[in-house]
């Protein structure tokens, strides 16, 4: 699933910080790149001149003053994704600071507001905003009400639009006998990196709505390019989320393995 349109010609939303110096269509340009490097980064420029109707040239010339101005970086593709013979094409990606320029206001000032709930309530209290917060989001969205393949994916389709809509720019991908979550921005991520309550909400969220154990592969507050979340096709037991193991990180916002 995409996300909303808002740029002429591109099917994608124009959610980039354009510079000044750059003429409003190529503003245009940059920033549909950069929503096609936030949705499916990484990605070579290839791909990008054809999901977007651009010429190569052109594409490349964004991609470089993205990564001029530290906005993005590449890297060749592994072997096992290189099609034909030769050079192993450049994949391109955001950086952190290419997914700041979409949005991290208040970063400060939540930080704080959470550790003074914390201080006041403790870590129940910040679990519960969290839960709240999450709430706000899957809001209307009902369980599951049988767990058939066809209904769970339905349901994951529901839950990525909710996030979607509240800026997490998720979509959704079929992988082998499952279906994958893929937050592609996360609007509080400097803030999860501290309270993993909030990415913890996230994932009890996901397995009351579907009614299955879901496990999550990576999350942005890591250092990852994107929360990814695999939600198998058959049901598997619900395991409360403390018997999960630890991510191995700081943070054990539910991630188990890359």
């Amino acid at each position: 699933m995409g996300l909303r349109t808002g740029v002429e010609g591109t099917g994608r939303k124009a959610t980039g910080a354009r510079s000044s110096a750059v003429p409003a269509h190529e503003g245009q340009t940059r920033a549909a790149i950069v929503q096609l490097l936030l949705e499916q980064g990484p990605i070579t420029a290839t791909a990008i001149s054809a999901e977007l109707g651009l010429a190569p040239a052109g594409v490349r010339r964004h991609l470089d003053a993205l990564i001029d101005a530290g906005q993005a970086r590449a890297s060749r593709s592994a072997p096992w994704q290189q099609k034909g013979r030769g050079r192993p094409a450049k994949q391109y990606q955001l950086t952190a600071a290419g997914r700041g320029n979409l949005g991290h206001a208040y970063d400060d000032l939540a930080g704080a507001a959470i550790r003074q709930l914390g201080e006041i309530g403790g870590d129940e209290a910040i679990s519960e905003f969290a839960r709240k917060r999450v709430r706000t989001i899957v809001d209307g969205i009902e369980p599951v009400a049988e767990h058939t393949a066809p209904v769970i994916e339905a349901k994951v389709e529901e839950i990525a639009e909710a996030f979607a809509d509240a800026g997490f720019a998720a979509t959704t991908r079929q992988v082998g006998a499952g279906v994958q979550i893929c937050q592609h921005h996360c609007p509080v991520a400097h803030v999860a990196e501290e309270f993993p309550q909030l990415c913890a909400a996230e994932l009890d969220a996901f397995r009351d709505l579907l009614g299955t154990h879901v496990q999550r592969l990576a999350t942005i507050a890591n250092g990852d390019c994107a929360c990814t979340t695999h939600v198998p096709l058959v049901a598997v037991p619900k395991i409360p989320s403390a018997a999960q193991p630890a991510a191995g990180r700081t943070n054990d916002s539910g991630r188990s393995a890359e």
